[in-house]
């Protein structure tokens, strides 16, 4: 066997964890890893900063694979370089159930990945997210002669990630943000599932880049030049004022003499007779899963590094609390995840004598009540902010200069924007971003909402102008199923609130949830403050906001969200001046509602009570659930229409007269 370098070793190992791993699990994607493992090695053996032993460390460099399918690569860099999150036995068990090895990285399964990839394009907007996290705490706390935050974003991307839309909107605003450290290796494979990128992409993509503003190089030989990977690297970092794109030249499936450089080793298996080819291809003589104590030394060494690092900037921190100690209380204090007691105290409250307002501007009210004592508040809108209301007023714009200030201009871009955001959550320096379109436009984003709710990300999600009250603009703008489809994304929360209360209230739990999102769907039009309406009482998704009769006595139960609520009052007094006896049930959340108690769900709405009626400004899709087969909703199962808002409510029989009517035919 020719004799292999300790590099040349540590590469081919990282290449036949991933090949091992596939195999095994005869299923997956080698040729990513065959082919970026010389770029990854370089990285993470030369440059990145980290701890293995605490993959949370604060300070650390973070990595990227936004390529998520080549998820063994990542596995088998954390395993090598001394993570205990990923063992040999871990890469056996790639992705098998329950392991901790999954299809595609994910945060909250394996310790060491930093977000969720898969869905091309996603990972390469987190890193931007990442990075604006990183350039926002370090302007905020840093001083001339005390650095605490200072670190880097590594990503890996590849040709689908550049095709997917959203890697163009997020690498458009990193450039426009002058991200320094923000570095992209982009492996530049020319293939993909259908083959050669050439039936499909044949752009200059490091022109995109350079007009995007970022620094580019190449690297023409990715397989075998690591003394130039490194150098490219190097350059990257002195660039301080742009973020930087290495486009490195590779061979997919690198060392295959059959099936490397096809799109026959992007997503399958090499079979068994190929893996012996490609061994003696790589002069790789050990069996599968086995890894030389060469190998092992070498990578091993990154856990000294690591605790060195980590040690010495503990010493910095103490150093700080005692030449800062008011920047350092704060900086702690949004660091530890932690809320500081009665924080909710700021929220506002009202009564039935306070001015109606669209619940939009209710939320307008909350953010600003809320970034004045929760300095870890960061977001904005994408181009809409003045419609949405969520400028913070004690702060400036993010921009190039004044990383600082945190309302954040996203641009006509919502899928980035909502990649950014969860990134933003998943930093782990605890940072509460929130991004806001309206309503109709979150379709234009919804993989990364998403992706919010399956990292634990905990992002607040502001979407105004929330049905077809909004009037003019017509269908285009009026959405009709969206709120129904966001709540059928598990671990999502939606809020619907009626009035300055319940926005309150959803905010409250929208904050405290630190594992969940939480999606705010908000009028464009006044709303009433309602007598009953409750802060707390929106924690358990639905209540009693009017009643006054024991539920035995019952004859009807109106069910409202959002602006509805109002309608159905007006109704329920009406019925009650006739003799009725009406409940009216606000239903601001239904998943906080589907989490209480059966005897809590039954004191709201009593199964004897089968006369039912919804109210929603939306498709009836999923009310039969709450009103049963004895009850009705009013609803929209049609495109809305382009007219004054009032009118058009009217028109799809958003009225008390005929809430009544519907209210009178299932009491019978």
């Amino acid at each position: 066997m020719v004799a292999q370098s300790t590099q040349e070793l540590c590469i081919n190992a990282i290449r036949f964890l991933s090949i091992d791993g596939v195999e095994k699990a005869k299923s997956g994607h080698p040729g990513l890893p065959m082919g970026c493992a010389p770029m990854s090695f370089v990285l993470w053996d030369q440059f990145m900063k980290f701890n293995p032993k605490n993959p949370k460390w604060l300070n650390r460099d973070r990595f990227v694979l936004s390529a998520g399918h080549g998820s063994m690569l990542l596995y088998s860099l954390l395993h090598l370089f001394g993570y205990d999150s990923v063992t040999i036995e871990d890469l056996k068990q790639f992705r098998q159930w329950k392991s901790k090895t999954p299809g595609h990285p994910e945060n909250f399964v394996t310790p060491g990945v930093e977000v969720t990839t898969g869905p091309l394009g996603q990972g390469i907007a987190n890193g931007v997210g990442l990075a604006l996290a990183e350039a926002h705490l370090a302007a905020k706390y840093n001083k001339p002669d005390a650095t605490l935050i200072d670190h880097y974003t590594y990503v890996i991307l590849g040709d689908g990630c550049n095709m997917e839309g959203i890697s163009g909107e997020a690498a458009s605003l990193a450039g426009h943000w002058g991200l320094g450290k923000l570095i992209a290796l982009y492996d530049d494979n020319h293939i993909s599932i259908d083959g050669s990128t050439d039936v499909s992409f044949t752009e200059d993509v490091s022109k995109r880049y350079e007009a995007y503003g970022w620094h580019v190089q190449h690297v023409e030989d990715g397989n075998t030049d690591i003394n130039a990977i490194a150098k490219a690297i190097e350059a990257a970092k002195a660039v301080t004022d742009k973020p930087s794109m290495i486009k490195i030249t590779t061979t997919i499936g690198y060392g295959s003499p059959n099936k490397g450089n096809t799109a026959g080793v992007h997503g399958a298996a090499l079979g068994a007779s190929e893996v012996e080819l490609t061994r003696k291809t790589l002069n790789w003589n050990y069996e599968p899963f086995v890894v030389p104590q060469e190998v092992y030394d070498h990578t091993n060494q990154a856990i000294a590094r690591g605790a060195k690092a980590e040690a010495d900037w503990n010493a910095t921190l103490t150093a700080y609390k005692a030449k800062y100690p008011t920047e350092a209380a704060e900086f702690e204090q949004i660091t530890s995840g932690k809320l500081p007691a009665k924080w909710a105290d700021c929220l506002p409250s009202y009564t039935p004598a306070d001015k109606p307002l669209a619940s939009r501007k209710h939320s307008e009210n909350c953010l600003n009540a809320i970034a004045k004592v929760l300095p870890q508040l960061i977001g904005g809108s994408a181009d809409l902010t003045h419609s949405n209301l969520t400028e913070i007023h004690v702060s400036g714009d993010f921009q190039k200069g004044a990383y600082e200030n945190r309302n954040v201009h996203f641009g006509v871009r919502e899928h980035a924007m909502g990649a950014i955001c969860n990134a933003i959550a998943l930093h782990g320096t605890g940072l509460i971003p929130y991004g806001a379109t309206f309503l109709i436009f979150s379709d234009y984003m919804r993989n990364s909402i998403r992706l919010s709710a399956l990292s634990e990300a905990r992002v607040i999600w502001v979407m105004t102008h929330d049905s077809i009250a909004l009037g003019e603009d017509g269908p285009t703008h009026q959405p009709i199923e969206q709120v129904g489809s966001l709540r059928m994304i598990p671990d999502l929360m939606v809020f619907r609130p009626a009035d300055g209360n319940e926005t309150s209230g959803a905010y409250k739990v929208a904050v405290e949830s630190e594992k969940y999102p939480s999606l705010l769907a908000l009028t464009r039009q006044n709303l009433p403050n309602l007598e009953g309406s409750s802060i707390d009482a929106v924690a358990k998704g639905a209540y009693v906001l009017s009643c006054g009769f024991p539920p035995a006595e019952l004859d009807l139960i109106l069910i409202g969200t959002g602006s509805e609520v109002g309608l159905c009052v007006e109704a329920a007094n009406k019925l009650k001046a006739e003799g009725k006896k009406v409940r009216v049930v606000s239903m601001p959340c239904w998943e906080l509602f589907e989490a209480q108690s059966a005897e809590y769900k039954e004191s709201v709405l009593p199964k004897a009570i089968k006369a039912r009626v919804s109210v929603e400004a939306g498709t009836t899709f999923g009310w039969s659930k709450y009103v049963g087969d004895g009850g009705v909703s009013i609803g929209v199962d049609t495109f809305g229409a382009s007219a004054p808002g009032d009118i058009i409510m009217e028109q799809f029989g958003f009225t008390v007269d005929n809430v009544i009517a519907k209210a009178k035919q299932v009491m019978g």
